[in-house]
Parts: structure tokens; C-alpha cells; sequence
């Protein structure tokens, strides 16, 4: 019996090879659960999903589009008939300063890393209201608990994912629906740009002597999708091997 057994699951951004999506969508198929693979056409999303197999289904979605996100999760419910987990997990970096931002650059990045985890809840609320049940987990990032050292847009932009979780957490809790927030530090996955060399580099600030990997964030993502977290609502939980400690 897998924890996630006979639910169904919408991951943005799981098309990406490496990523932390990816991960998720693969440890939640194993776990049970029928997992919906929301991405860019551009995305490797389709391939990831043939590779799961059945309990997979990729969608195109663009996170920043509302109507994209309502076509998702009608399409979901028609195929599966619920949707029992959403994880907010598409993002985008920009690794730029106040003074190196251009305000077409800002508003980017927080219409993908803000507005699209809004979008994605605002879907997938009313459904799982209905029911009286249902998971949130949005991504944001130790970049969303500090200022210092940290791109400015991005930064930004995951501050606001934490407070739209606890908003949304206290909202939606007497429908009986969770919603918690996950901040990783530094992960290893294709958004850290200059390869290896510079992962090494990044594992030397952290305490635990390492970087993360995309499937450690899976498995805290797991928990707290799945009935083991029932009375977990509201919370920020930080996985980054002590770098803010």
C-alpha cells in the first residue's frame, strides 16, 4: 500500500529533467497516487510522463495563465474525478540585484514564481471545497526568508509564496483543505547555473557539508500531501541542511 493510494495529484513544472517536479511526480506515482504533469509545451513533461507510465498524464500548462490552469484541472477531473494535491512547484531564477532589474524582468519572474501559485490555488480550491478534503503544498525557497545575498525579483517573489500559504491555510482550513509551504535551500538541479564546479562551490556554505537533492524535497513533499500531515496546515518547513539555521 503506497501512502498516496487512489489520489490524484496536479504538479506544475515537473517537466523539467533533474528538477525537483520531476522527482515529485515519480515518488508520487510510486506511492500510489495518479499524478498530472502540468508544464510548458516545451517542456520534456511528455517524456517524463510516457517513462511513469499509466498513473501519469502530461498537460500542457502555462502557469501564469488562468484559463490554461482552469482547462487542467477540468481535464483532470474528467479523466481521474478529483484532484486531491496540487504542488505549486514551477518556478523561475533570476540572478540579478534592485539596480540590475528591469521592471519587464520583475514582473516576469513574479507572474511565473507568484502569481502562478495563486492561479494554481484559486483552480483547485473550489473542487477540493467541495469535497472537504485536499492537499497544497506551494514551493518557495530560503530565499523567501532572507535578504541579504539573495536575488532581488526572486527573493520577492517567494516571500509573497509564504504569505499566500499561511492566508490560504487559515481561509481554507474549516473546508477541510491543507496548505503548507516548503522552503529549499541550495538543491541540485539544472536552475543552479554553472555546473558542477559551482555546486561544489555552493555545498561549502552549507553546514551539512552538501548540497540537497531533488528527491530529499520529494520525499518532505510526500508528507505533506499525503494523511500523515492531516492536522499540518499552515506551516513553512525548511529543508536546506541547516544553511539558515
Amino acid at each position: 500500500m503506497g501512502s498516496l493510494d487512489g489520489k490524484v495529484a496536479i504538479i506544475s513544472g515537473a517537466g523539467s529533467r533533474g528538477g525537483q517536479g520531476e522527482a515529485e511526480a515519480r515518488l508520487f506515482a510510486t506511492e500510489g497516487a495518479r499524478v498530472v504533469i502540468g508544464d510548458l509545451v516545451s517542456s520534456e513533461g511528455a517524456g517524463i510522463a510516457s517513462e511513469i507510465g499509466n498513473a501519469a498524464r502530461f498537460l500542457t500548462l502555462d502557469v501564469t495563465d488562468a484559463g490554461a490552469w482552469a482547462a487542467l484541472v477540468a481535464d483532470t477531473l474528467d479523466e481521474w474525478g478529483a484532484v486531491d494535491i496540487l504542488v505549486n512547484n514551477a518556478g523561475v531564477w533570476l540572478d540579478k540585484g534592485l539596480l540590475d532589474t528591469s521592471p519587464e524582468e520583475y514582473r516576469k519572474v513574479v507572474e511565473v514564481n507568484q502569481v502562478g501559485v495563486f492561479l494554481g490555488m484559486a483552480a483547485v480550491a473550489p473542487t477540493m471545497c467541495a469535497r472537504g478534503s485536499g492537499s497544497i503544498v506551494n514551493i518557495s525557497s530560503t530565499a523567501g526568508l532572507k535578504g541579504g545575498g539573495m536575488p532581488h525579483a526572486y527573493a520577492a517573489s517567494k516571500w509573497a509564496v509564504r504569505g499566500m500559504t499561511r492566508a490560504a491555510a487559515s481561509e481554507l482550513a474549516p473546508k477541510g483543505v491543507r496548505v503548507n509551504a516548503v522552503c529549499p535551500g541550495v538543491i541540485d538541479t539544472p536552475m543552479i547555473e554553472g555546473g558542477r564546479a559551482n555546486v561544489e562551490r555552493l555545498a561549502g556554505f552549507v553546514p551539512l557539508g552538501r548540497v540537497g537533492s531533488p528527491e530529499e524535497v520529494a520525499a518532505l513533499v510526500l508528507f505533506l500531501a499525503g494523511d500523515a500531515a492531516s492536522y499540518l496546515t499552515g506551516a513553512e518547513i525548511v529543508i536546506d541542511g541547516a544553511i539558515t539555521a
